[in-house]
């Protein structure tokens, strides 16, 4: 029973070999170099390091978004099809859950982000629970400014991972202050192996109708309905 993981929903590309028992093979890269280029040859790499072949795989897990557009397209469309052509389950788990599920470690809430361009992030906040990773509040595309006043209320200490905090750091600090934390290098990659094991155990998602998360309209949707809007006016 093994377990493929892929994730080419942000710049960085992963993919992993799992079972329940073990992390067998993860890859990595961090690099501004086209997915839809790179990930097949990564997979294929990956299984054949680790001595395992398609017929082997047992359950395909797939970052759904959000993140960029493309990206996550990217990584959706190759699971579908490697999923519905194997004939073995699909999927699909958060992508702010499996950059949020390294920091085990802290003792406090975690907020993984992705920037979102024009002040805007996607985020969500997490928290381990006895062992197990929670959702405090939903994936969602907001201002980093919000989002830091939301979280102050809440009066607990908070992680931010990935490699976008930079953008939004001053704004965490000025706001949050003491409360703010701020990850790592290393903790700033997803870890196609925690994303995995996040989806390992989940209920199978029906192949045909399963669709990304982009926790947005896409620009030119955004730009579409509003002009539709206007033309009723």
């Amino acid at each position: 029973m093994k377990t493929l993981a892929i994730d080419t929903s942000n710049e960085v590309l992963g993919v992993a070999l799992l079972s329940e028992e073990a992390l067998i093979g993860e890859y990595i890269t961090n690099m501004k170099k086209n997915h839809s280029v790179r990930v097949m040859p990564a997979i294929e790499k990956l299984l054949s390091d680790c001595e395992t072949s398609t017929a082997e795989l047992s359950k395909i897990v797939v970052a759904k978004g959000p993140g960029s557009y493309t990206g996550v397209r990217i990584g959706v469309t190759i699971a579908k099809t490697m999923a519905w052509s194997l004939g073995i389950p699909l999927v699909g788990v958060s992508s702010l859950a499996a950059l949020a599920a390294s920091a085990r470690y802290f003792d406090g809430y975690l907020a993984p982000l992705f920037d979102a361009r024009r002040g805007l992030l996607f985020t969500g906040l997490y928290q381990y629970k006895d062992g197990i990773l929670e959702t405090v509040k939903d994936d969602q595309n907001i201002s980093a400014k919000q989002w830091a006043e939301l979280l102050k209320e809440l009066n607990k200490p908070v992680l931010f991972l990935g490699n976008d905090v930079h953008i939004h750091q001053e704004t965490f600090q000025d706001i949050l202050h003491e409360k703010a934390f701020f990850s790592g290098i290393t903790e700033n990659n997803p870890r196609p192996g925690e994303l995995g094991k996040l989806g390992i155990r989940l209920t199978e998602d029906d192949v045909h109708s399963f669709a990304p998360n982009y926790a947005r309209l896409v620009e030119a949707e955004a730009k579409w309905l509003e002009k539709q809007g206007d033309s009723h006016d």
